[in-house]
């Protein structure tokens, strides 16, 4: 049995984990939001955000590759295009439709919308036969449908363009987390490691996304004396920076993601993504003004609650069952991170000890 004091580490390592997951997840909803209002090119920003991303994810690719001394999977391009596009395509539509809607919606619709993202991935996960089907789903179904019309009804703040683009991102969401969550599953591609997934999703996202950004804003952004007819240096490097720190910050909440499901489970991963989304909304009613009245945070509560109960659900039903092919051990020497490796000893007492299973379900 573990002392006292292992546990109180391990407390306090969890909440050092979910607070940085908060700080990224949090700080990039608000940080696009800001960066929409005086630059209006979200597919641009989107396609500098992917650039980084890879360039980042390269990196600790080969810092994993150093450290380990063995060699990171690189798929064969008829994999790639096969296999990988389908997901990259429906992921970079997912990011993009949703950074685009910041033109148009608050922070508050934008997170209660796309909280209903848990419906799509509900149902491609029955189609795709990922999920069992269970007489509970309907419940949650319910409970999720009925809080978002709760919210947006008699909205001050309701904007149709955006809420249709953030709803159609939640669609294509639930493509994409069930496409994802297959990519991982498939043990002959060797990409169960996120890492690795990110590192082969980056190029083929850029590469959907472009034509889409050529025809909506190619132009304009062509004309613009933001970019490309700056007349002075400085407005042309705090472009670039705001940018840049974007996309570090995008990289930065998919790693901390990571970390947060390798060394606790997915679990926790879950239930602090039910308190983030209280966060954002308290904090975008008091940093950015939006205006919620009574029936709009009854609705959110009733969201929240069908999101517990799926939570709920799959963690009952994913302690009645054995280990399969879907779970990812975290004891495995691949899923552990060179700024996390303690002293072998120490590590292995530790490991030993987690209670909880360690199982990558995409949410």
């Amino acid at each position: 049995m573990a002392c006292p004091v292992q546990f109180l580490c391990r407390g306090i390592r969890t909440v050092g984990l979910v607070l940085l997951y908060y700080a990224f997840s949090i700080g990039i909803t608000f940080y696009n939001k800001w960066l929409m209002k005086g630059f209006h090119y979200p597919l641009f920003m989107t396609l500098v955000h992917l650039a980084i991303n890879f360039c980042l994810t390269a990196l600790t690719r080969r810092a994993m590759q150093c450290w380990t001394g063995k060699p990171r999977v690189i798929l064969s391009w008829t994999d790639y295009l096969h296999k990988v596009a389908p997901t990259a395509l429906a992921t970079a539509l997912d990011i993009g439709l949703s950074n685009w809607s910041f033109l148009f919606i608050t922070i508050s619709l934008y997170t209660m919308t796309k909280s209903s993202a848990v419906l799509f991935i509900l149902f491609f996960s029955l189609v795709f036969k990922l999920e069992e089907p269970n007489p509970f789903l309907v419940v949650v179904v319910l409970l999720i449908s009925s809080g978002l019309f709760m919210f947006t009804f008699e909205s001050t703040q309701f904007n149709l363009q955006g809420f249709s683009m953030v709803l159609l991102a939640s669609f294509i969401g639930g493509i994409r987390w069930t496409l994802t969550q297959v990519l991982m599953q498939k043990a002959e591609l060797g990409l169960q490691n996120p890492i690795d997934t990110m590192y082969h999703l980056q190029p083929l996202m850029f590469v959907g996304l472009f034509p889409l950004f050529l025809y909506n804003e190619g132009l304009s952004l062509s004309t613009s004396e933001k970019l490309f007819r700056v007349t002075e240096l400085s407005p042309l490097l705090y472009s670039l920076i705001t940018l840049s720190i974007g996309g570090v910050l995008a990289f930065g909440l998919g790693f901390s993601e990571f970390l947060l499901v390798c060394r606790t489970s997915s679990l926790t991963l879950s239930i602090s993504g039910i308190f983030k989304e209280l966060c954002t909304l308290l904090l975008a009613a008091a940093l950015m003004g939006d205006r919620m009245n009574m029936i709009n945070w009854l609705g959110f509560a009733v969201c929240l609650c069908g999101i517990s109960l799926h939570v709920g659900l799959k963690t009952y039903y994913s302690k009645n069952k054995g280990p399969s092919l879907r779970q990812l051990n975290s004891k495995s020497p691949e899923l552990e991170l060179p700024l996390l490796r303690q002293n072998g000893d120490d590590s292995a007492a530790e490991f030993n000890d987690e209670d909880e299973e360690q199982e990558i379900t995409l949410h």
